[in-house]
């Protein structure tokens, strides 16, 4: 899941060696924190989010088989 969401933002930046996608895990949820250039930020979120909704989509495929629910956050 890590790789898929790195190559993800890595593919939409203009600084892919600056993408760092960290894993949390708490006994209810699975956390992938996603940490990019600042002057990236927005191609990573898109226009209303719209970039970042279908990052999470994909990563709830990806995730099916998880017992706990993954979220992706964005700093």
């Amino acid at each position: 899941m890590q790789e898929l969401i790195k190559y993800l933002a890595q593919s939409l930046v203009e600084h892919p060696e600056q993408v760092r996608v960290f894993r949390k895990e708490t006994r209810r949820s699975i956390i992938l924190k996603v940490e990019v250039a600042p002057e990236d930020t927005g191609r990573v979120i898109g226009k209303q989010g719209r970039v970042a909704g279908a990052m999470r989509v994909l990563l709830q495929v990806a995730a099916r088989d998880e017992d706990r629910p993954v979220l992706l956050e964005i700093h």
